[in-house]
């Protein structure tokens, strides 16, 4: 036992640590309601679930006709309990898992989700009820792992009977080849409508980089049937001709009665399509460029899914389903944002070939969040970052751990967030303020096929937070066809680069300063006026303008209208020091456009689109604007995003969300080859304070200089700084100098 001396010391000392040491602790605590299942956690639930008898669950492997559990991620608690958690110091909400299970062995197919819980220990489960009783349609589940293996199998048998046409045509083989291989890249959606599940599948040769080496060689299988052996090849398209099955393609080839095609035969080692350096720069590049370097150490701190930098705090996930979600955004204790997160991410194609017609990805039906594979250090992201493992069940009989997912770093911009020079304008100046530019960014990627995601979530210092996303990757290519330039660029010999457009969907659940919060826009009105110290003559000058929206219709702004220029979220019931509301604004970064006509039959499955941005009210039944099922089934999808506008409720100091929408149009290029690049690819939008503080609060940044002359020849200055002048090589070998004139 200690001594009663010592123990009052300890909580002396503990009372005393409490205020600077205890908050992080009790943060990683409040964030932890947000956190994703663990492994352990994944397996406890798939154990008790497989011991329920009434669902008759078995593996994921061998037959399509089984009942499995196809994914389980977190299912985050509703917004009104978590507030009272983090807020009022109410009950932590229960740990839940939400689970898909494919009921697949009996007469009436289904899909249905579940709750599952309490977590780490379930001893209940129950079927989620969703607006409207929605069920979700058998034929809109994505395509798991087993039907990708018997569609490979029926296309051995497929292959078999055309090998020769394949070969003649390519110099590559699908059955029985050996280091000449062809692959398959399958499109969606997988159909014309509801209930529909036949794909259409491009032919390419399997070297690095498939994407780019089409051959004018597709199929369209129907594999509606959970009995691979019913499936059936439906047409073929073959150098710009359609034929309705296999046995005519190869009758008409054996009797010149088609046009045929001959691929000139000149792969290399190296495809034009590999990361292998080709050609010479002017300049060294076989040397290592700058690095990112901490010289006293990481300025932020990261516990668990809890992240702390400058005076920004938050929580993070990487869902399953759609990707990165960060929670309960903070900056100085205040909260701007209580969820900020991916919803959807398409691309819709244009071209000649069936393929191309046909491809609408929506991406979340192709676990566009659990595609967030390693990130390489030093290139991904510096190689000083944090990083951190992510488990996911998705497809799979147990947990899968993707390691190095999710990276945090801080980054220099190259820019300084402020600066001045004072000129006394003979030459000499009064003094010289800067600031340095640091920001963090916590960053994570989905590899859909052929594109690469690269998601950032990065925060100022001045309380500005940027959403950004980087499209690189491969493009997805055609074989390039007479005509074919109307929908692209050819990229290659017979490659096309087909147009497309990108569209990506954010929900911003703003709560600034508590969630009574109201929208505005605000833009600028032309006056022309009596110049009141010269009479007779007029001021012609802009004056703002205010629009108050009342209502969810009224707060929906459609492609095709301008977006006025200040989208402001406000807490009409708090004010700054100035008497201004407090409040944010949504700036975007985007030149996206509407990509099918409204009520076009497959545009029902994205209707977010329709809207460069859209304000609701929040609704526990409105908690994602898209699902995983809107791929395979956007005819009649499980989730109508219009419904969240329709009963057009009033949005006057209520519980704001906005849906944002950001996107470009790509017309693929030369430049193409071998990978998109990033540079003048990213959109996003930032989040921006308008009167939230009483000053720019990066003031308590120490990052700044000060340089004032001690006398009027210049000849000596007084420098103040607050970091220290020298810290090793990564910053400099010389202490800070500063003369600022031209003498």
């Amino acid at each position: 036992m200690w001594p009663v001396g010592l123990v009052w010391a300890a909580i002396a000392h503990c009372v005393l640590l409490a205020p600077s040491s205890a908050h992080p602790y009790r943060g990683r605590y409040k964030a932890s309601v947000f956190s994703d299942l663990t492994s352990s956690e994944m397996t406890s639930v798939q154990n008790f679930l497989m011991d329920q008898e009434g669902l008759r669950l078995g593996s994921t492997q061998q037959t399509l006709r089984k009942n499995t559990i196809f994914m389980m991620e977190l299912n985050v608690p509703k917004k009104q309990q978590v507030l009272s958690f983090l807020d009022r110091n109410g009950p932590k909400p229960p740990r839940e898992a939400k689970v898909v299970i494919s009921f697949a062995d009996q007469p009436q197919p289904n899909v249905t989700e579940f709750l599952v819980g309490p977590l780490p220990h379930p001893y209940y489960y129950r079927p989620i009820v969703y607006r409207g009783n929605k069920t979700i349609k058998f034929e809109s589940r994505p395509v798991t792992t087993t039907e990708y293996h018997f569609i490979h199998q029926k296309l051995l048998e497929v292959m078999r009977e055309v090998g020769h046409i394949l070969l003649e045509t390519s110099g590559f083989s699908y059955y029985n080849c050996t280091d000449r291989c062809l692959s398959f890249t399958d499109i969606a959606p997988r159909g014309l409508k509801s209930g529909d599940r036949r794909s259409w599948l491009m032919i390419n040769k399997y070297v690095e980089g498939y994407f780019l080496h089409p051959i004018g060689f597709e199929v369209l299988l129907n594999h509606r049937s959970l009995d691979p052996k019913e499936w059936a090849v439906e047409k073929i398209w073959y150098n710009g001709q359609y034929f309705d099955g296999v046995e005519e393609l190869v009758r008409k080839y054996a009797n010149n009665q088609l046009s045929k095609l001959r691929l000139p035969d000149h792969m290399d080692a190296d495809p034009y399509s590999t990361f292998i350096p080709r050609g010479q720069y002017k300049t060294k590049s076989d040397i290592h460029g700058p690095k990112v370097c901490e010289p006293q150490g990481k300025r932020y701190r990261v516990m668990g899914n809890y992240v702390e930098y400058a005076g920004w705090s938050l929580a993070f996930r990487s869902s399953t389903s759609a990707g990165m979600q960060l929670y309960d955004i903070q900056y100085n204790d205040e909260r701007i944002a209580y969820e900020v997160s991916i919803q959807e991410a398409i691309a819709f194609y244009s071209g000649v070939t069936p393929s191309a017609m046909q491809t609408k990805s929506i991406d979340s039906g192709w676990g566009m969040g659990t595609v967030d594979y390693e990130l390489a250090k030093g290139i991904d992201c510096p190689e000083v970052a944090t990083y951190q493992d992510v488990y996911h069940f998705y497809d799979s009989n147990k947990p899968v751990r993707y390691r190095n997912a999710v990276c945090i770093f801080e980054l220099p911009t190259g820019v300084p967030l402020r600066r001045h020079f004072d000129s006394n304008y003979r030459g000499g100046y009064s003094f010289y303020g800067g600031l340095e530019n640091h920001v963090l960014v916590l960053r994570t990627t989905s590899t859909v096929y052929n594109y690469d995601y690269i998601w950032d979530f990065i925060f100022y210092q001045n309380g500005v937070m940027e959403v950004k996303v980087h499209p690189t990757g491969y493009i997805q290519a055609t074989f390039l066809t007479p005509h074919g330039t109307l929908y692209g660029s050819k990229v290659h010999n017979n490659v096309l680069g087909n147009l497309h457009t990108h569209l990506i969907h954010y929900k911003v659940d703003l709560d600034i300063a508590g969630t009574d919060n109201t929208f505005q826009t605000m833009g600028l009105k032309a006056e022309n006026i009596s110049n009141p110290w010269s009479p007779g003559d007029f001021i012609f000058q802009h004056r703002l303008e205010r629009h108050l929206k009342v209502s969810e219709r009224h707060a929906a702004f459609r492609f095709g209208t301008p977006l006025p220029k200040y989208l402001i979220f406000m807490n009409p019931n708090k004010m700054n020091k100035w008497g201004h509301p407090k409040s944010y604004r949504i700036q975007y970064n985007s030149h996206g456009d509407q990509i099918l006509p409204r009520r076009w039959k497959e545009e029902k499955g994205v209707s977010w689109s329709r809207y460069s941005l859209a304000v609701t009210r929040h609704s526990n039944a409105e908690v994602t604007s898209s699902s995983i099922y809107a791929q395979n089934d956007p005819w009649d999808p499980f989730v109508y995003f219009e419904n969240f506008i329709r009963n057009n409720e009033d949005i006057i100091n209520k519980d704001l969300v906005a849906w944002v929408t950001v996107g470009f149009l790509h017309v693929p290029h030369a430049e193409d080859i071998p990978n998109t690049t990033t540079p003048g690819n990213a959109v996003g939008f930032l989040l921006r304070p308008f009167n939230f503080f009483d000053e720019d609060p990066s003031v308590a940044s120490r990052g700044a200089v000060m340089v004032r002359p001690t006398d009027g020849s210049f000849s000596k200055v007084e420098v103040q700084r607050w970091t220290p002048q020298v810290v090793g090589h990564c910053v400099s070998d010389e202490p800070f100098r500063y003369n600022g004139t031209y003498f």
